[in-house]
């Protein structure tokens, strides 16, 4: 492999267990519960549009009333509270990042300027240079393939040199469909038991549940 496209919530930094303890607070505060590994599947990893079109047609469907207009405002409040204190790298990814010498970027779901807050806050940005891509910048966002995509041109990196590590279930089937070999990660802090069942069953070849064992397979990929 020549290249490495990271996730970044998840992967990078321990960011989801804050989004999602936060997204399912408010849900349930309008009425909208769900199985732990359910909402994993179905919501991890959307472009923020897919994420409330997504649980708008839920909460219709279920509750007969659209979200709230203040839906997305009072989430990224709470969120963004909670990260000015709390958010972290997940332990031994800057060793991955300073050891891995090829090209490497991050493409997320996450929107630009949140992306680029979350990794500025952790000093991850200066890993990556340039090389921070998010579902805004392209026509469709995870499961479909183009995030990846563009992410592989902007390195100049063939699809089919690239190595994927994503979190989501939705990241994995995008990773797939760009023709990418993908990496299961479950070492963030929000990953439930049944996760790594989940992400092998989307397409993943391997799953790690912490960057010290992700490590050394990186060496092995690296003339393959």
């Amino acid at each position: 492999m020549q290249a490495i496209i990271f996730d970044c919530d998840g992967v990078l930094i321990d960011s989801e267990v804050i989004h999602v303890s936060e997204e399912r607070r408010l849900l349930g505060e309008i009425g909208l519960d769900f199985d732990d590994d359910d909402y994993s599947a179905r919501f991890m990893g959307l472009g923020h549009k897919e994420f409330l079109g997504a649980l708008n047609v839920e909460s219709m469907a279920r509750t007969g009333r659209p979200l709230p207009d203040t839906f997305s405002s009072t989430l990224d409040a709470r969120a963004h509270a909670r990260m000015e204190t709390e958010l972290a790298p997940i332990a031994g990814i800057d060793a991955i990042l300073e050891a891995w010498t090829r090209p490497k970027a991050v493409a997320s779901s996450a929107r630009l300027p949140k992306l680029r807050m979350k990794l500025s806050l952790t000093a991850l940005d200066t890993h990556f240079g340039p090389h921070i891509y998010s579902a805004d910048q392209v026509a469709a966002s995870k499961p479909a393939p183009d995030l990846f995509l563009f992410a592989a041109q902007q390195i100049s990196v063939p699809p089919t040199e690239c190595l994927v590590i994503e979190d989501s279930v939705n990241g994995v089937r995008a990773g797939v469909a760009a023709g990418m070999t993908v990496f299961g990660f479950t070492g963030g802090g929000h990953v439930s038991d049944a996760h790594g069942d989940a992400l092998w069953a989307a397409g993943a070849v391997e799953v790690y549940d912490g960057h010290d064992a992700l490590a050394p397979a990186l060496v092995q990929h690296l003339d393959r």
